[in-house]
C-alpha cells in the first residue's frame, strides 16, 4: 500500500465522531435482546466492495467485514444471516429493518447517524482518484478532474457518487450500476478517473497492476471514518463496540484486512 496513503486503523477514542454515541432504542427497531431471542443476526451488506465485502470465485461472501461479521455473531451466540443490498438502497432497507447491521466499508457520514448507531470506526481513509498510469499525473487536484474533457465515473448511491456531483461541476459524470466491473471501464479508456475510498484506489491499482495506479495527490480529497452501522439499541451498541474495538486492540481485524487486499 503506498505509504502516503496508508489508511490509519484506529483503536480507542473515537465512538463520539460523526452520530456514534447510542441512542434510545427505536420503538420498532431491533433489540439484542430480540436478536439473541431470534437466534440470528442479520446483516445487510452489498457485496461489491473489496477488500470488506465482496464475492468469491466460488459466488460466497468473502472479505475481511464479511469475516468480522461472522466472528461479531459467534461471540452473540447467534448464527449470521447474510442480507443483500445496495449502495442506492442501503439506507431505506436499514429504514426497513430489513437487517439489524450494516458492514462493508460503510462511511460514518449524519444521514446515516440520523436513523441507526455507529460502532467505534475501524479505519480511517480518504477520498482518492485512480486513473489509468500514463494519465495518473494529470488528475492530481480537483481543479485538473473537474474539465468539461474529463470522464469521471461513480458507481449510483454511495459517498463517491455524492462526491462527484457535489464537488465537479464540469467534468463529464457517469453513473456506473456495477461496483465489480467499475474499473474495468477506465481501464479500457471507457472512462477517464475515478475518486474513490483510498483503501480502493490502492488496491484496484494492485489488481489492475500497470494499467491502473492511484493518482499521487499531496493529500486526500476528504478524510472520513468507516464502521459498522446497527439498528439504535443501547446494548447493541456496547456489545458491538466492545467486539470492534477488542479486534482492533489484538490485531484481528488488521490480519484479516491485510489477508483481503492480497
Amino acid at each position: 500500500m503506498n505509504k502516503r496513503a496508508r489508511m490509519a486503523l484506529t483503536a480507542f477514542g473515537l465512538a463520539a465522531l460523526a452520530g456514534t454515541v447510542a441512542g434510545p432504542a427505536l420503538a420498532d427497531g431491533t433489540s439484542l435482546a430480540a436478536i439473541k431471542q431470534a437466534g440470528v443476526l442479520k446483516i445487510g451488506t452489498t457485496g461489491d466492495y473489496k477488500p470488506f465485502s465482496y464475492k468469491g470465485a466460488d459466488g460466497e461472501l468473502v472479505g475481511a467485514d464479511i469475516a468480522m461479521a461472522k466472528e461479531l455473531a459467534d461471540t452473540l451466540g447467534v448464527k449470521p444471516e447474510f442480507v443483500m443490498t445496495s449502495w442506492k438502497t442501503m439506507l431505506d432497507d436499514f429504514k426497513a429493518d430489513k437487517f439489524d447491521i450494516v458492514v462493508g466499508g460503510i462511511t460514518v457520514n449524519p444521514a446515516r447517524a440520523e436513523v441507526g448507531n455507529f460502532s467505534v470506526p475501524n479505519v480511517s481513509d480518504g477520498k482518492r482518484p485512480i486513473a489509468r498510469c500514463i494519465d495518473q499525473d494529470k488528475y492530481t487536484t480537483l481543479e485538473a478532474i473537474d474539465q468539461p474533457s474529463t470522464r469521471v465515473i461513480v458507481n449510483p448511491g454511495g459517498t463517491n457518487d455524492k462526491f462527484a456531483h457535489e464537488k465537479l461541476a464540469h467534468a463529464t459524470i457517469e453513473v456506473f450500476p456495477d461496483n465489480k466491473t467499475i474499473f474495468d471501464q477506465i481501464a479500457a479508456d471507457k472512462a477517464d478517473v475515478m475518486v474513490t475510498d483510498g483503501v480502493e484506489a490502492d488496491l484496484q491499482s494492485k489488481l489492475h497492476a500497470g494499467v491502473l495506479c492511484p493518482v499521487p495527490v499531496k493529500e486526500p480529497f476528504t478524510h472520513f471514518d468507516n464502521a459498522y452501522l446497527m439498528q439504535k439499541d443501547d446494548a447493541l451498541k456496547q456489545a458491538v463496540d466492545a467486539f470492534v474495538t477488542k479486534a482492533l486492540a489484538d490485531g484481528d481485524w488488521k490480519a484479516k484486512l491485510d489477508a483481503a487486499m492480497k
